[in-house]
């Protein structure tokens, strides 16, 4: 079965990174939905309607950007913005969840926000996020892929999934070369967990690639492949 994705999207500065790296994923052959996490009810009718309305008009522009008008869409309400999405994950069967990059980031580069950052300490999803100016850059260009962990993680089925999916390759030095990390949690994590070494902060802090961070022992499916080989047939 192939992964299912959630993209965290509220419009905001750096959110269209996100949109694009969750249109990556689904080239791979992911199932992409789109997510967006109000923090509280109007007590009023009339302006809990209008703020529902505007909730959904939000993804609509988020689907016009993803690029698929039948993909999924979600609002969720709920006070904290990683707990609604991990929630929302469960309930969805979600395997993995995407963000943008922190507002305050560099142009072309990585930083983990606040809700990524509340996922990488013990959560049960993988979580992805998008350099600076991702959705300026164009998505087939993304073809070297690292893998970073040991035998018993999932990041080299998972990085040779998505190269399979993307028509790319898996290459062994994380590098300025590389279009995308894929990282194993530590190997004292709990199994189905998350939870990064210093060395793969580090990797994230200077990345200029997307990363995706995976749950401890947990590998992901790509179909991309299978699709395509259907198409041509």
């Amino acid at each position: 079965m192939s992964t299912k994705i959630i993209v965290s999207y509220d419009g905001t500065a750096n959110e269209d990174d996100a949109i694009a790296l969750g249109g990556l994923f689904g080239r791979a052959g992911a199932e992409v939905a789109l997510a967006y996490v109000r923090h509280s009810h109007e007590e009023d009718r009339q302006r809990e309607t209008l703020a529902e309305a505007e909730a959904h008009e939000l993804l609509k522009r988020g689907l016009e950007l993803l690029g698929d008008p039948a993909a999924a869409t979600h609002v969720v309400t709920d006070r904290s913005t990683p707990e609604g999405l991990a929630a929302l994950a469960q309930a969805e069967g979600a395997d993995m969840i995407v963000f943008c990059s922190d507002s305050h980031t560099a142009k072309g580069h990585v930083a983990i926000g606040n809700s990524a950052q509340r996922l990488l300490e013990g959560g049960s999803t993988a979580v992805a996020i998008a350099p600076v100016d991702f959705a300026e850059r164009e998505p087939s260009a993304v073809r070297r892929i690292v893998a970073i962990g040991d035998a018993e993680g999932g990041a080299r089925e998972t990085a040779a999934a998505l190269a399979a999916g993307l028509s790319g390759e898996v290459t062994p030095v994380a590098n300025e070369d590389a279009d995308l990390l894929v990282i194993d949690s530590r190997a004292e994590t709990e199994p189905g967990r998350v939870s990064i070494s210093a060395s793969a902060s580090y990797l994230i802090d200077v990345a200029t690639c997307p990363v995706l961070v995976l749950p401890r022992g947990k590998r992901l499916e790509f179909d991309g492949a299978r699709t395509a080989s259907r198409a041509s047939v």
